[in-house]
């Protein structure tokens, strides 16, 4: 078990590691220069080159990367070309409200997918089962920006049930609940589809299984068989959709943000890259990977604690 921690915190590292090159990389790649776009076209020569000294672009490409993570070592993500501001202090501010968004989102999937999937499995082969079915891929091939849309169109402009734009009111936890209803909803939608179909496989394979056939053959209900017995085992793949899906989860965060706007990351950076303001892009996208890169690690790690046959692999 531990070998396979260290293998995965390991490959984790190299994971961060390619995305900040690739950044970087992608910064040379740009049409345009950054410091034309940034300051506008009537800007002196001088005050061109003072803002490339500032972002450190007139050092090789090679340096700016092995800086950028000497000085990431210490906590230092460099500073916001414009206000002067820490750029830890930027992100770690936004952070928040996008994590409560993703998080909540992937907390309403969860509570209506997994039964959902459940009730598919009890009810396998009736109307009830087929509705399920058919629901659940209709909303995953919904994009959460178009659920958003509409739903502010509905629900803030025509309804007017709740609000359209911000986060609700700085310490009235009622009208921060309010503002969070319908990104969080536009979020979950596809999701809540992809946990039921997900549960659904995994428990109709573990429904075969001879501790399952034990179970009935002493008279056991099957909600109790379900919820007791087969869901322990056939969650475990979904854990590993709800890992690896987290970061799909955050980008669409990003894009809800825009839609209701909402503070958070997703401002954050579209103002960033809009402006081309590297040093804000660099540190953003290196808290955002490693958040990912470290629920990954944890789901794998919790997957080899459930799964008797994955720690069994790693014992021997």
């Amino acid at each position: 078990m531990l070998a396979y921690a260290v293998k995965r915190i390991g490959l984790g590292l190299l994971i961060l590691v390619l995305v900040m090159v690739a950044m970087y990389a992608a910064v040379f790649l740009v049409p345009g220069d950054p410091a034309t776009v940034a300051l506008g076209p009537r800007a002196t020569p001088e005050l061109k080159r003072l803002l490339i000294e500032r972002m450190g672009l007139d050092q090789p490409v090679w340096w700016q990367i092995v800086e950028f993570f000497r000085n990431a070592l210490t906590g230092n993500l460099g500073y916001d070309v414009w206000s002067n501001r820490p750029v830890s202090t930027l992100v770690m501010e936004a952070l928040p409200n996008t994590l409560i968004l993703g998080l909540t989102a992937l907390a309403v999937a969860l509570l209506i997918g997994v039964p959902l999937g459940c009730l598919s499995v009890m009810r396998r082969g009736t109307a009830a089962d087929a509705a399920i079915g058919v629901l659940s891929v209709g909303v995953i091939a919904v994009p959460s920006f178009v659920v958003a849309i509409y739903s502010l169109l509905l629900f803030a402009v025509t309804l007017r049930w709740l609000p359209a734009i911000g986060a609700g009111e700085a310490g009235d936890l009622f009208s921060q609940a309010r503002a969070l209803v319908m990104p969080a909803a536009a979020i979950a939608l596809g999701w809540i589809g992809y946990i039921a179909r997900m549960v659904r496989a995994s428990m109709m394979e573990v429904m075969g299984e001879p501790h399952i056939r034990t179970a009935r053959s002493f008279g056991l209900p099957e909600w109790k068989i379900v919820s007791k017995y087969a869901l322990r085992i056939a969650i475990i793949p979904t854990i590993s959709l709800v890992a690896v899906g987290l970061g799909s989860i955050l980008s669409s965060a990003v894009f809800v943000e825009a839609v209701f706007a909402r503070p958070g990351i997703g401002k954050l950076i579209t103002d960033a890259v809009s402006t081309r303001n590297y040093p804000v892009v660099m540190g953003t996208v290196l808290i955002m990977t490693a958040i990912y890169v470290s629920i990954t690690i944890a789901a794998d790690l919790l997957i080899a604690r459930l799964d008797p046959r994955v720690r069994d692999v790693f014992r021997g």
